[in-house]
């Protein structure tokens, strides 16, 4: 009998989880420097700069909120561009009030994430295909109905209020600091989740609903909070890009290319991780800032890089740095490693047989 204790406890202690094979604390160093060093930019580079940095910075938190969706919580939507109109609406009613829109910016992005509660009722029950075109429907039916109010421009819109006291640059330089902060909060946010009780329940839930459901996870709470907070996100950073257009016109705000760019950066980059998002944005920039003007070639290559990514690498460019690497910036799953030689099991498998996240 002691035998066997003893055989059992050694087969134990071969096995330990940890989140990462690389020190976590390292991790956050880097960010903050890379922070810091992001928030100098306006004093070191030129607006024009500054000005490309502020559209990824939207795009980021864009696709990091639909990779919250999509990649953790299984919801494919389509639609995400209601909150991002919404979210340039409210900055832009609080404008007309009097209120300052870097003021009315977080104000907004709550705003969204309560006008994502009723949005999320009438959505809750559909998948997969269904609640992708739900989603678009409701997108452009959130549209229709601002497109009704004269006092705020109908169809036509009208230009941001608020902001006749800050010079051009000063403007510039506020509003890439509002979009910085946007981003980091976006990440922040999603990390911390993710770490928690709710990021083992969306993996659960992407994997095997069924299942998620029958061992006792509250799925339909746990994906409306998601949805909630990817409201809050595409909200901020509606808000931002009304800022830094200071223009609010419907048919830009509400747009579907909105949604296609962020789903795009975080495909190509790589569902399911912090990373991948950020590696996406920053491969979409650099296409869109060499081939715009190229017009509809740009959206052709778009389009090719796009199915060749999804073709050549199943979980997208930081994937392919992972299973080569081993690295993970922000590790928010589990490995199971071997206690003989500290070497994760299944390390050189090609599938995610034995991550567990």
């Amino acid at each position: 009998m002691s035998l066997v204790s003893d055989t059992t406890e050694r087969s134990l202690e071969s096995y330990r989880i940890t989140r990462s094979r690389r020190n976590v604390a390292w991790t956050g160093a880097g960010a903050l420097v890379v922070v810091v060093v992001l928030a100098l930019f306006p004093y070191i580079v030129y607006s024009g700069t500054t000005t490309i940095m502020l559209q990824g910075f939207i795009v980021l938190t864009l696709a990091s909120m639909w990779n919250l969706l999509a990649g953790y919580a299984g919801l494919v939507s389509v639609g995400q561009q209601a909150f991002v109109g919404l979210g340039a609406y409210f900055v832009l009613i609080f404008a007309i009030h009097g209120v300052s829109p870097f003021a009315a910016l977080p104000v907004a992005a709550i705003g969204c994430g309560v006008a994502a509660l009723p949005l999320w009722w009438l959505v809750s029950r559909l998948r997969t295909g269904y609640f992708a075109i739900a989603t678009w429907v409701l997108a452009a039916t959130v549209m229709l109905i601002i497109e009704r109010f004269s006092s705020i421009g109908g169809g036509t819109g009208m230009p941001l209020p608020g902001l006749s006291g800050f010079t051009g640059t000063l403007l510039t330089a506020y509003t890439y600091w509002i979009g910085l902060a946007v981003t980091v909060i976006a990440l922040a946010t999603m990390y911390i989740l993710l770490r928690g009780r709710l990021g083992l329940v969306l993996t659960a839930i992407r994997d095997d609903e069924v299942a998620a459901r029958s061992s006792g996870a509250r799925v339909g709470l746990a994906r409306m909070l998601v949805y909630v907070v990817a409201g809050v996100g595409c909200g901020a950073a509606g808000g931002v890009l009304a800022i830094s257009q200071l223009q609010v016109q419907p048919g830009a705000v509400f747009s579907i290319q909105w949604t296609a760019e962020m789903a795009f950066a975080a495909i190509i980059g790589g569902l399911g991780t912090i990373e991948g998002p950020i590696l996406g944005t920053a491969v979409y920039m650099v296409l869109q800032q060499t081939l715009q003007s190229y017009n509809a070639w740009y959206l052709i290559v778009l389009g090719l890089v796009a199915m060749a990514v999804v073709l050549i690498a199943r979980r997208g460019l930081w994937g392919l740095v992972d299973d080569h690497l081993h690295v993970r910036l922000f590790p928010v799953g589990y490995w199971l490693w071997t206690g003989e030689r500290g070497r994760r099991r299944g390390e050189r498998a090609k599938g995610p047989r034995h991550r567990l996240d």
